[in-house]
């Protein structure tokens, strides 16, 4: 049989060279990753981390198709993962996500390290067993668009530094202990794409910052806190928010005085101390969902819209409301 040139080039590339061209992963980036694996106790969970393969293709992992810089690091769902955030994730200078997610035997406080990412795009440090502060060193992440610190057990008050993050446009603080008021600097986000702003199921305290006003969210909650005051600044005609959950603080408003955004399509306000009726207004709003139970409420229910159609859930347990669908005035 004739072997042809061409074919013993390629045999030679097939044999010899694909081995070595296969590791794309980067030498250094592989050493900081086996570092975080036996730092966390060499879980299950990271079981194709085998110094012998291309991290790259490793689970968890993810690498940039030019570069082969490791840019995603998503470690979640698994109770038998044990220990502390390792410092060595501050060693992944390329790194743009971050997620430890679910891991419920994570503990500690968040990593000092995490500051040195200086291209982190996406951090979710939630749904585990984290503790300490907020720190202020995540203002140093320039290019955060998404914070998520969720479902800790993270104390003390919330960094006003975290408003300087010029691009953010998530921040999701919900279900901690977070204490202490919410910063008037929250209002001079230098964003205008921040859409999502969760703050609630902490021991937040005070009243809503005036310079709230200045922003637009789309999804606004802060349920479940101790705020007090008059949140109007958060509505407003010209907004786009769709969501707003004030429910279980201690609010005090008249809500008749309210001008709501047409945009609006999901409202709780239920478990707070507002007065007032409920406005004509509402009833051109294309609403999903209203809660304003187990509050100071007085008057008819205003026909028309979307108005009858919750049920009478929706508006008991207030002083005098009355109109369908409750019982008649």
């Amino acid at each position: 049989m004739k072997i042809y040139p061409a074919f013993l080039s390629f045999l030679f590339i097939t044999i010899f060279i694909s081995p070595s061209v296969s590791d794309h992963c980067n030498a250094q980036d592989k050493k900081v990753l086996l570092k975080i694996k036996k730092a966390l106790g060499n879980p299950y969970l990271l079981a194709s981390w085998d110094p012998k393969t291309d991290c790259c293709d490793w689970y968890c992992l993810e690498c940039h198709p030019n570069t082969h810089r490791v840019v995603s690091l998503t470690l979640f769902s698994d109770d038998r993962l044990t220990g502390q955030i390792p410092p060595e994730v501050g060693d992944l200078p390329y790194l743009e996500t971050l997620l430890f997610r679910h891991l419920p035997n994570l503990n500690g406080t968040i990593q000092p390290a995490i500051a040195k990412l200086k291209n982190l795009k996406t951090l979710r440090l939630s749904w585990t067993n984290l503790s300490g502060p907020v720190p202020n060193f995540l203002s140093q992440l320039k290019n955060l668009t998404y914070l998520d610190l969720s479902f800790n057990n993270l104390s003390g008050s919330i960094p006003s530094s975290i408003s300087t993050l010029p691009n953010l446009e998530a921040l999701h603080l919900d279900r901690n202990k977070l204490t202490g008021t919410i910063p008037e600097s929250f209002g001079m986000f230098p964003s205008k794409n921040l859409y999502l702003f969760i703050l609630s199921h902490n021991k937040l305290s005070g009243t809503i910052p005036a310079s709230l006003a200045n922003m637009d969210f789309n999804t606004i909650d802060l349920s479940r806190n101790l705020l007090e005051g008059d949140p109007s600044v958060l509505f407003g005609p010209n907004k786009t928010t769709f969501e707003i959950d004030l429910s279980r603080n201690m609010f005090q408003f008249d809500l008749s005085k309210v001008q709501f955004p047409k945009s609006l399509a999901r409202l709780d306000l239920n478990h707070n101390k507002i007065t007032g009726s409920i406005p004509a207004g509402l009833t051109d709003l294309e609403l999903q969902f209203m809660n304003v139970s187990y509050n100071r409420l007085c008057g008819q229910i205003p026909v028309g819209g979307r108005l009858q159609s919750f049920d009478y859930s929706t508006y008991f347990h207030n002083r005098c409301l009355c109109g369908a669908p409750l019982d008649t005035c």
